[in-house]
């Protein structure tokens, strides 16, 4: 082979032939033809980055024939239905530039795909909260029924629903004070509602109708109520954004598995083409409306905007999902800090800052430095003030509202930092809403088929993707959560255990499983019972 070139593209040819004479000379001289009109120059706007670059070749055998770059994403002709030759391949230069100048609209064009009629639906995945008092109990039971929030070990995962009982029982009184001490209610429903309809009008005003639905893990409307929803609209392109910036198994990851017994159980529903924006906390306009809220805070709460900590709290996570289940929570989180305290660096902000976690239970290592633990540890070192940033959480709730708000201001006072400000959550802020338009269009072709991409190992950074194809990313039989698989192990011929307090811990939440379960049945006359322990029940 050898190749010739002419002005604006090069040809692949057998060795000693002329492209002079017949029909392959005439072929040549037309495509050399179009690759001059789709060379960059004819088709890119004046400071645009975006490109179309066409390349020519024949006697390949693979064919490279026509692709079309937009931004750091290239498409083979084969994905795109590009033809090649005569007509069609002047055809496929223009779709070569219908998806340069617009990659969302080429695949939503009806040329693209096979005269489909298209329906877009974005689902807004969140935790969900109670609305009333009386939704407390009942909210925090489906919490604790989830087994990746509370997995327990094999012998007693029958027990799940039971130990969801007891443990909502026992923390529903406290829980309803905290609520009733924010209004009554969580007011999560209300501010995704409205973040879900600022979405639908930032999409549509690209150029694209969709629609938006809640669903919420946990309480109302549930994520099946959204299916319902999205299959009576007839959407046939489904976006997922789970409304977490970094993604972890217990928030975005609970969510998608739900929503995949939902796919798998549902013939209709699996037909439905849909992709995944696991994660995006590095996208530069959320990191620009994060930064821009902290140095607003800086300015109106403080005296001296120059003196307070920027205290990031992370809602945390057992530590056994980061080592043992490759959750990239930890490695997310605080790659977005960095990312935030750069850009805050840019607009003239050279505050110290640190990165803790809150909101741990259970008896197990959760991700540190702990956010109360880091707050008495400043006060002691003499910090006078925090600049405190809720940087899990893009709505206002229970853990910004009396969490940070009430216990670690308070905890802040007691340790002797008097000076106390908390950068509000981005709810519906004008620049937050428009990225994740933005990242909803650029989403749009991975729901083809033909677009699919294989997810990488590193858990980080990952493409949109199918919802098995994320997750297959995650081993949930690894996890070791508050209350979790039991690491019993025998050594050699031994039968004792191997004497680590994760065995005692695990033996322990099993015994304790089942003596429950032993009380339940036996009502007052049981084991507790004679202690006057249960005694109502």
């Amino acid at each position: 082979m050898e190749t010739r070139t002419c002005d604006g593209g090069s040809i692949s040819t057998p060795r000693g032939r002329s492209l002079r004479r017949g029909r392959r000379a005439r072929r040549g001289r037309a495509r050399c033809a179009y690759a001059r009109d789709a060379s960059p120059s004819a088709t890119t706007a004046s400071g645009s980055s975006k490109e179309t670059r066409v390349v020519m070749s024949r006697g390949n055998e693979e064919n490279a024939g026509v692709f079309a770059r937009y931004g750091n994403k290239r498409l083979h002709y084969s994905e795109a239905g590009l033809g090649r030759g005569g007509a069609r391949a002047r055809r496929g230069i223009e779709r070569a530039r219908a998806y340069a100048s617009d990659p969302a609209a080429f695949y939503l064009s009806t040329d693209s795909m096979d005269d489909e009629e298209y329906r877009v639906g974005v689902l807004l995945l969140n935790l969900g909260g109670p609305e009333t008092l009386d939704d407390v109990q009942p909210f925090l039971y489906n919490l604790f029924a989830d087994p990746d929030i509370i997995r327990l070990p094999g012998p007693v995962q029958f027990l799940q629903g039971f130990l969801a009982n007891v443990l909502s029982a026992q923390r529903a009184p406290k829980s309803r004070e905290a609520y009733e001490s924010i209004g009554g209610g969580s007011p999560l429903r209300a501010i995704t509602d409205a973040q879900a309809e600022a979405l639908r009008e930032a999409i549509e005003r690209r150029g694209i109708e969709a629609n938006t639905y809640v669903g919420m893990r946990y309480w109302k409307p549930f994520t099946e109520d959204a299916i319902d929803a999205i299959k009576r609209d007839r959407v046939n392109r489904l976006v997922v954004l789970p409304l977490y910036p970094q993604f972890s198994i217990s928030t975005s990851g609970s969510s998608l598995r739900l929503l995949e017994q939902c796919f798998a159980e549902d013939e209709a529903l699996a037909k439905v083409r849909h992709t995944v924006i696991p994660s995006w906390y590095q996208r530069p306009g959320y990191v620009r409306a994060m930064s821009q809220m902290i140095a607003q805070t800086l300015k109106t709460k403080f005296d001296d905007e120059k003196e307070p900590i920027i205290f990031f709290s992370a809602h945390g996570v057992p530590v056994s999902y980061v080592e043992k289940a490759g959750d990239p929570y930890k490695d997310e989180m605080e790659a977005c800090v960095r990312l935030i305290m750069e850009d805050l660096r840019s607009l003239g902000v050279e505050n110290e800052h640190v990165l803790a976690y809150q909101s741990r239970v259970g008896p197990v290592e959760w991700l540190k430095p702990y956010t109360d633990d880091t707050i008495r540890e400043l006060g002691k070192k003499g910090t006078k003030a925090l600049c405190a940033v809720p940087i899990s959480f893009v709505s206002e709730h229970i853990e910004t509202l009396e969490e940070i708000d009430m216990e670690y201001r308070e905890l802040a006072e007691e340790s002797g930092i008097k000076k106390w400000g908390r950068v509000p959550a981005l709810d519906t802020d004008p620049l937050f809403i428009d990225d994740l338009a933005e990242a909803v269009i650029e989403a749009l072709p991975y729901t083809t088929r033909m677009s699919r991409r294989k997810l990488g190992k590193d858990n980080v950074n990952v493409p949109p993707a199918e919802i098995g194809e994320l997750l297959a990313n995650y081993d949930r039989a690894k996890l070791a959560i508050p209350v979790t698989e039991s690491s019993i192990r025998r050594q050699g011929r031994s039968d004792e255990f191997n004497g680590s307090s994760n065995d005692l811990v695990n033996v322990s939440v099993v015994t304790f499983c089942i003596l429950l379960f032993l009380q339940y049945a036996a009502g007052a006359n049981g084991i507790f019972g004679s202690f006057g322990v249960f005694s109502n029940w």
